[in-house]
């Protein structure tokens, strides 16, 4: 099973910081996770540069809307590609749907209770 962790402090920072453009931009950052795993996905073992760029992207955003454990596991990959340990991050990166649905669905139930 995999763990969903969530770093409420950093949501209600975003939340304070962005006011009435919240709703509007953690809906932008859920599809945002969707694509960059999708593409970290479609990358790995053809450009393994892309891919990192793309985890890179993923781990950032993440990162900023409280998705902790999706930001690690990106964080992960992202230096496993850089290091050209493209095994290792092969292997993390089964975990990324995962994660980002699970994210997605715990910001959603997050914002639910605003």
């Amino acid at each position: 099973m995999t763990t969903i962790t969530i770093d409420e402090s950093a949501l209600e920072g975003m939340e304070s910081l962005l006011g009435d453009q919240f709703a509007d931009t953690l809906s932008f950052c859920c599809s945002e996770f969707q694509r960059l795993g999708s593409e970290v996905h479609a990358n790995l073992g053809s450009d393994n540069e892309a891919a990192a760029r793309h985890a890179h992207s993923l781990k950032s955003n993440a990162a900023q809307f409280g998705a902790q454990s999706l930001s690690e596991l990106a964080q992960t990959i992202e230096h496993a590609l850089n290091e050209g340990n493209a095994d290792i991050a092969q292997q993390n990166s089964a975990s990324i749907d995962q994660q980002v649905s699970g994210s997605v669905e715990k910001l959603q139930a997050w914002f639910a209770t605003r």
